[in-house]
């Protein structure tokens, strides 16, 4: 019988976990523009008007490529949800030092959106802005 419970509870998030891709997702682009130049995944795109779209729904991968068609790039994405549905879409990006990162994606009336996975030179340079002071007890 327990083994049973466990199949049935496994089975259940299994369903849960591969729906939520679903629910990240960009029916027709979003479009932005950056006065600055900013790392998507592991591509450097300039500054610039760009669209985000989704090849396939069923992949957590954008496509990010520049209005003029000179520059794209392809990076994963992790869906993440909001308590709200958001009142319009909105693109963020991290900043450290003088670099900026692609951050996050939310569309208009989803409340999910796509967190783009992070590279090994973004996760360094989060590392790096880090820091502490030493502090005494009283």
């Amino acid at each position: 019988m327990k083994k049973v419970s466990k199949l049935v509870l496994m089975t259940g998030l299994l369903s849960v976990l591969s729906v939520m891709p679903l629910a990240a997702q960009i029916a027709d682009g979003v479009d932005f523009t950056t006065s600055f130049p900013f790392y998507a995944g592991n591509a450097k795109m300039p500054a610039g008007s760009y669209k985000i779209t989704q090849s396939d729904v069923n992949e957590s991968i954008l496509q990010i490529q520049s209005n003029d068609g000179l520059h794209s790039a392809l990076v994963e994405f992790i869906p993440t949800q909001s308590a709200q549905p958001h009142s319009h879409s909105d693109v963020t990006f991290h900043k450290y030092g003088d670099t900026e990162y692609l951050n996050r994606v939310w569309v208009e009336g989803q409340e999910y959106g796509m967190k783009v996975d992070p590279t090994k030179a973004k996760t360094k340079a989060a590392a790096n802005a880090e820091h502490s002071l030493s502090a005494g007890l009283r």
